[in-house]
């Protein structure tokens, strides 16, 4: 099989991310105006659940302002993001759809250092190159020799252990 041809494709702050974290806070609070509404006194717990309500959207809100943006790149044999942090580029270790709608993607990067990296893709960023993104990401890519197993253990370990007969249980 051939790996997929070179693609380079931005990368930055979702809309989908942004509406999907807008509408789960917006659940949150409408779940504290159902117990506001329904609670026969205001007490200290409908203050507290208000005041985390506030601050996860808050955090949320922040969160998504602060995605990161820049550039991934697919060479032909190894993938590279670029960004702001990473002018020259940082090579990905490990690239894993954990997601894909079709036309939104979430990817896990995770760098030499094992750095974990989430990044929303989505079609409407570059249209003409989407395809080649996708076939990129799902092509089964050949290691380059520099890269290393994240399990060093050979590879025939577990098979021995599962060869070991079950040993009986105590009490029995």
């Amino acid at each position: 099989m051939h790996n997929a041809p070179p693609v380079t494709y931005p990368l930055g702050r979702s809309h989908f991310q942004g509406f999907a974290l807008l509408g789960l806070w917006l659940a949150g609070v409408g779940v504290l105006a159902l117990w506001w509404r329904a609670a026969p006194v205001t007490d200290w717990r409908l203050w507290l659940a208000l005041a985390v309500v506030l601050l996860a959207g808050v955090a949320a809100g922040l969160a998504w302002f602060h995605s990161p943006a820049g550039q991934l790149r697919w060479d032909g044999q190894d993938w590279r993001w670029e960004s702001q942090s990473y002018q020259s580029g940082t090579p990905v270790r490990d690239l894993a759809v954990a997601l894909d709608l079709q036309r939104i993607m979430l990817l896990r990067l995770e760098n030499h250092d094992h750095a974990t990296l989430w990044l929303w893709a989505g079609r409407s960023l570059q249209p003409e190159r989407w395809l080649d993104l996708r076939r990129a990401v799902h092509s089964q890519h050949r290691p380059s020799p520099d890269m290393t197993r994240w399990d060093a253990s050979p590879p025939g370990v577990m098979a021995d252990v599962s060869a070991q007969p079950p040993s009986p249980r105590s009490g029995s």
